[in-house]
């Protein structure tokens, strides 16, 4: 399987994506560990992660930790794009420093769009209808990549570390692909690690939630943080947890700080092995690695590295468009946008494909498919907060109770409701933007 960042491609089997790209299950023992989990993430609508358990423990523990997620202004923004600020908003709510990204220079490296014309649609578009849904500016930085430097040198001196047949394995890039697009993979990799920087917040456990068409960057956003690293901490073959000195320079030094810094983590039963620049921890188990590793990489800040974290990550699932296809800025038709009159959206939902029979005799005896209706998505992923009046809809859709017809009345009155709400709330948000741009 092939997955492109840039293409319009609705991906389904979401079961072969995780098992082919090395994406763990997000279970429900990581959603049942935080505090009044989202309905995304309770829902399976959050199916897969990348070290989640990091981000568990942070949160759990009061920790520091961030977010990094980013827009690209490209297009009017819809309810497909509203399911990631959801969750950044209840990351929000439950501890996390925000850290959103304006991806102009993507969006004019890939989508043709000039600086101008991205900035015009960030500041009248997306940031008013992320205020309006509940952001807050507290512990928030919304910025462009264009005018973050640290962004900017961080992609060029990270890209050190990667070459040519990496982006090619990683992306598909072939000699026609213009070299602002072959740059940009590397900018969105300093999106993603910057936030560890002292100035910005120092190390710690970095959430990225994306769409699973985004896994490129996330593949790629950990090696580097991975190949930037002094130390590697990892099981060996006789299963041991071993700490490695990845670097020729200094390696004795390297050794004691190690050595000190397993201290505090009162590690005593350690065996140095200076050839092989190793330190082995006898007492140490696998679960101990990641607070291991943690404390080391903020160690290797004070001898001059980076000590990035790798960046942990959740796939959503994408939601369906209205007439079946992925929901999509340039198919208005399939797609309900936030700015949408509640008349206009009530129309969209009036006409949308849904999983009933075909005649209202065989949905009564056989029942509907809410698995395949795109009105019991918006239900699942926006309209509805109740898991119990949710699950009524189902049941009664398969049952053959309920009629697609009553459904997408009920669908278009919350539909309305919420874009009212929205409308209203956008009138004041255009007064705050400046108090989250940095």
């Amino acid at each position: 399987m092939k997955i492109d960042p840039w293409s319009s491609t609705t991906y389904q089997d979401y079961t072969r994506l995780r098992d082919e790209f090395g994406i763990q299950k997000f279970s429900e023992d990581l959603w049942k560990g935080l505090p009044h989990p989202h309905r995304l993430l309770r829902r399976g609508i959050v199916f897969g992660h990348r070290d989640f358990e990091l981000i568990l423990d942070a949160s759990t523990k009061k920790k520091p930790w961030a977010i990094l997620t980013g827009l690209m202004p490209s297009g009017k923004m819809h309810l497909g794009h509203k399911m990631v600020i959801d969750e950044v908003i209840y990351y929000q709510s439950i501890g996390a420093d925000i850290f959103i990204a304006v991806a102009d220079i993507e969006a004019f490296a890939t989508r043709g769009h000039t600086l101008g014309e991205t900035k015009d649609l960030a500041l009248s578009e997306y940031i008013p209808n992320y205020i309006a849904l509940g952001l807050k500016p507290e512990n928030c930085c919304i910025y462009f990549q264009s005018k973050n430097q640290d962004v900017k040198d961080m992609a060029y001196i990270l890209g050190k570390k990667v070459n040519w047949s990496q982006l090619v394995a990683t992306y598909g890039f072939n000699g026609s692909v213009n070299m602002a697009h072959i740059f940009s993979p590397l900018l969105q990799t300093g999106d993603i690690l910057h936030v560890q920087l002292e100035k910005y917040g120092g190390v710690r456990p970095t959430l990225v939630p994306v769409g699973v068409d985004q896994d490129p960057h996330m593949r790629l956003s950990r090696d580097i943080a991975q190949a930037h690293r002094i130390y590697n901490v990892t099981v060996t073959k006789d299963n041991k947890i071993g700490v490695f000195v990845k670097v020729d320079k200094d390696v004795e030094k390297l050794l004691d700080n190690a050595e000190e810094t397993l201290a505090q983590l009162d590690f005593t039963q350690l065996k140095r092995i200076t050839d092989y620049k190793a330190i082995y921890i006898n007492e140490a188990k696998k679960e101990d690695i990641s607070k291991i590793d943690e404390l080391l990489a903020k160690s290797e800040v004070k001898l001059g590295g980076y000590g990035f974290i790798q960046p942990s990550s959740t796939y959503h699932r994408f939601i369906t468009g209205l007439t079946g296809e992925k929901m999509s800025s340039s198919k208005p038709e399939s797609a309900i946008f936030l700015t949408d009159l509640p008349k206009v959206a009530r129309k969209k939902i009036m006409n949308a494909k849904t999983g009933g029979a075909v005649t209202l005799k065989e949905q009564k005896k056989s029942g509907g498919k809410p698995d395949e209706c795109m009105i019991y998505e918006l239900f699942l992923y926006h309209l509805i907060e109740d898991d119990r009046e949710l699950g009524n809809i189902y049941n009664s859709c398969k049952k053959g109770e309920q009629m697609c017809g009553n459904c997408k009345k009920h669908a278009a009155d919350l539909m309305e409701k919420l874009l009212t709400d929205l409308h209203e709330k956008r009138k004041k948000a255009n007064e705050k933007i400046k108090d989250y741009l940095r």
